[in-house]
């Protein structure tokens, strides 16, 4: 699995998109820092910027990656190699990549602006945290969704819509049914609901961290007053950590059981 993983790191990681993809977070960081004095603003605007761009280009990576390299997958698992390990390096491999895009084009500006002497470091490095598991997590849809699916085009409709669906359609029916039941209790229902959708998970988590109430929302509200700052964070960041195993466990269950 270890050799897998690495030459589909170093493969990607080769890549063009791969510097592209380094580059416009270089880029968006060093000007964010130009243009903003307060580091905890800057860590505002990434948040917005990350939770729903980082999801989107795992989605597209993972769903390019495995289809074309179809032709490599079907040599390796002709090989005396458990399935399990060569989707599961291949994966790894994919999400380690573009986190470790992330991590250094984002890193970079905010060590040259002297972040880490400052008291933003521990919410600079939530931010970093969370777009990793937002990585791992849409990667690891993407693959599965390829790996049910041999028909690319509806592979890539599938990933898209599943992405879609989480960036932008849930908060839409989330906020409509809030409307149409405002007169029940729904503190519980919005909790339970807010854990079903990482992207707003990772948003509240990081506006717990920076603890900036006006921008907590409903949801974000909740959570501080039902668990408090630190619990919230706890349940947060367990719930992530769900959401990227959950996923792994139906790709290994669907590598074995699928005829290749």
């Amino acid at each position: 699995m270890f050799k897998i993983l690495k030459y589909t790191f170093a493969d990607l990681i080769r890549s063009r998109w791969s510097y592209v993809y380094l580059g416009f977070y270089l880029l968006l960081g060093f000007v964010l820092l130009f243009l903003n004095n307060d580091l905890s603003k800057a860590i505002i605007t990434l948040m917005n910027v990350i939770v729903v761009l980082t999801p989107m280009i795992g989605t597209i990576f993972g769903i390019m990656y495995f289809y074309s390299a179809r032709e490599f997958t079907e040599l390796l698992l002709a090989q005396p190699i458990k399935r399990s390990h060569i989707f599961l390096g291949q994966y790894l491999g994919i999400a380690l990549s573009l986190a470790f895009s992330l991590v250094i084009g984002l890193g970079i500006p905010f060590l040259v602006y002297g972040v880490a002497q400052s008291a933003e470091i521990w919410d600079f490095g939530l931010l970093l945290v969370v777009g990793a598991f937002l990585t791992f997590i849409f990667v690891a849809l993407s693959v599965n969704i390829s790996l049910r699916n041999e028909n690319k085009v509806k592979g890539f409709g599938y990933a898209i819509l599943v992405w879609l669906f989480l960036a932008v359609i849930y908060d839409g029916l989330f906020l409509v049914s809030l409307v149409m039941f405002d007169d029940y209790p729904l503190d519980k229902f919005t909790l339970v609901a807010s854990m079903f959708n990482p992207i707003d998970l990772s948003r509240i988590l990081i506006l717990l961290k920076l603890d900036i109430s006006a921008l907590l929302g409903y949801t974000g509200a909740l959570f501080q007053s039902f668990f408090g700052s630190g619990l919230g964070m706890i349940v947060s960041l367990s719930t992530l950590l769900l959401w990227s195993l959950i996923p792994v466990g139906l790709l290994i269950r669907t590598a074995r059981k699928r005829d290749f």
